[in-house]
């Protein structure tokens, strides 16, 4: 007797899951419930829709051979049957059926099943703020919402906009509503960074200044208390610091996982509302499936269970799950959250733990940063790379990695090469260190900025080196008048002059002139030293070294680093 296969949810992990199984085992009858109109699109493109870099909506919902995945191409093309706008109600796990109700007619019925897949999504987080409920406040999670942002952009009818969350949807809206239609654009983050979370503070301000170099106004630490409307759509955000005018409000604060369901049938759910599933991608029922945004999943970095509503591990997970349904024996391990995301100028990406939260994790955690030019430095094009390593200090184990620079696609090569070695074991600054990478002048040096960060590791460990941030170096030298800093420029005379002329606190000495003036440098004051990227800085630290000068700091990336996020000497 054919297998009768239930999945709720018709976005990513759903589909996935249904046609792996469907081509392993044709002769299984499976039916896909959803209870929105559209099913089978891609969520993470709806920025892009808004922006007008993708065209057409259908687009965001075809195949790569432009055909639309609607409920008919799944039966004609598929085999499957799609119950769209239905909406699953209560699982019997005993009868084993499923309770659904037709949105539209409000008719309900029983749906057996055999095995039955949960791809119920996530829900975006909307504080529950007066005024939420006001017209043109939305969330850029569905296509309707999208649609209905781009044509009151088309039509004039926003100028100024107020996205509430500065993670990947808030910003890549805020890009978009500001780069296409020249929206004035505000972002509103309760933390006190862009991204946080999956960048380190230094980072999140190069992410901000980005931002804040193209129009946008960017409010960290800073929370949504009301919304105002006027005729009944809203008008305006009042924050706990200020007011800011608004004719659209887009809430990017996070998601919640869709357990509920999962809940009420008695399966285990964890205590931050996702299913908990084995590596198989089963629930506590090994006859009920479940993935994508709505599971916890274990982190291979800490060994927990975490939660990543990422569109790509979703459709991993669902041929896992497609696999299995089908008599196989896939497994999902866990993840370590590679991510990716393209603001204005710059691109930023990231895996693993940034070094805030692997202390928090309790990890005896630091952070290396680098900037080097993505190709070799003879080569006509070529970029500036911003790459943080963050390593445990006790056993040299490399938690993480994150990434900033123009070139989107070169980043994303470096990390995911680290993103790999931490999925299938626990490196070390070494690994990093000695990781094979493809070299040709055009695409990389021949010590690669992913070998520097790790060889910047390793004598940052061995103490040879104490780099600070440029937000810290910059906090130095806000403070001169109070700290009796040394501050050293060891760029080429020409660019450390320049500054020196301004700034009498500012001591011009190149790495070619430091043996011959080391002299000049006083042994009875702490030293900040500084280039544009940082080597001839940490060359300059080990002459100073071998001359006896040990208290000096180097800050780690140099000007590079300090301009990138914002800082002005």
């Amino acid at each position: 007797m054919a297998q009768k296969i239930l999945v709720i949810g018709g976005v990513a992990l759903g589909p996935k899951a249904a046609c792996r199984c469907k081509r392993l085992m044709p002769d299984a009858e499976i039916t896909l419930v959803d209870e929105n109109l559209f099913i089978s699109y891609g969520g993470c493109g709806i920025p892009y829709y808004v922006s007008g870099e993708v065209n057409n909506l259908d687009d965001l919902r075809a195949t790569p051979y432009h055909t639309v995945r609607d409920p008919e191409f799944f039966r004609t093309m598929k085999g499957i049957t799609v119950r769209n706008q239905t909406r699953a109600l209560a699982i019997d796990r005993a009868a084993k059926t499923l309770l659904v109700r037709n949105v539209v007619t409000g008719e309900e019925e029983k749906l057996p099943y055999d095995k039955l897949v949960l791809a119920t999504g996530a829900t975006p987080r909307m504080p529950p703020v007066e005024g939420h409920d006001l017209k043109n406040v939305l969330t850029l999670t569905r296509l309707e919402a999208a649609d209905a942002i781009r044509k009151a952009c088309e039509h004039g009818q926003v100028s100024e906009a107020v996205i509430v969350g500065g993670g990947f949807i808030g910003l890549e809206a805020a890009v978009a509503l500001s780069d296409m239609w020249g929206v004035k654009v505000s972002v509103v983050e309760m933390m006190d960074q862009m991204l946080p979370g999956v960048l380190s503070h230094n980072m999140g301000k190069m992410a901000a200044h980005d931002c804040e170099a193209h129009g946008l106004s960017v409010y960290t630490a800073e929370k949504v208390v009301r919304l105002e409307g006027e005729d009944g759509a809203v008008c305006k955000v009042i924050t706990d610091k200020r007011e800011l005018p608004a004719q659209l409000v887009i809430f990017a604060a996070g998601f919640l996982p869709n357990g509920q369901l999962a809940r009420d049938a008695g399966l285990e759910v964890a205590p931050f509302g996702a299913i908990v599933v084995n590596e198989k991608m089963q629930t506590s029922d090994p006859d009920i499936y479940a993935g994508g945004d709505c599971v916890a999943i274990k982190n291979l970095i800490t060994g927990k269970l975490g939660y990543l509503p990422l569109g790509s591990m979703a459709n991993r997970q669902g041929r896992v799950i497609g696999t299995n349904l089908a008599g196989g024996d896939a497994s999902f391990p866990g993840f370590v959250g590679t991510w990716a995301v393209k603001l204005f100028d710059m691109s930023f990406c990231g895996a693993g733990l940034t070094v805030e939260r692997a202390r928090r994790e309790g990890y005896d955690a630091i952070s290396v940063a680098v900037e080097q030019l993505d190709r070799a430095h003879f080569y006509p094009e070529k970029h500036m790379m911003s790459l943080e390593l963050v390593v445990d200090r006790s056993d040299r184990r490399v938690l993480g990695i994150q990434g900033a620079c123009t070139a989107g696609d070169a980043l994303k090569a470096r990390v995911d090469a680290v993103a790999a070695v931490l999925q299938y074991g626990k490196p070390t600054v070494e690994d990093i260190s000695n990781l094979e990478v493809s070299y040709a002048p055009p695409f990389a040096a021949a010590m690669d900025v992913v070998n520097v960060v790790g060889n910047v590791a390793d004598n940052v460990l061995a103490g040879r080196v104490k780099p600070i941030t440029a937000e810290e170096f910059m906090d130095l030298w806000n403070k001169r008048a109070e700290n009796n800093v040394f501050f050293i420029d060891a760029r080429p005379a020409k660019a450390g002059q320049a500054v020196q002329a301004q700034h009498p606190e500012w001591h011009s000495i190149s790495l070619e002139e430091m043996p011959s003036r080391v002299s000049e440098v006083p042994r009875d004051r702490p030293v900040a030293i500084i280039c544009n990227t940082g080597l001839r800085a940490y060359d300059s630290v080990l002459i100073l070294a071998r001359n006896g000068i040990t208290d000096v700091v180097n800050a780690a990336g140099g000007m590079q680093a300090v301009l990138k996020t914002g800082g002005k000497i």
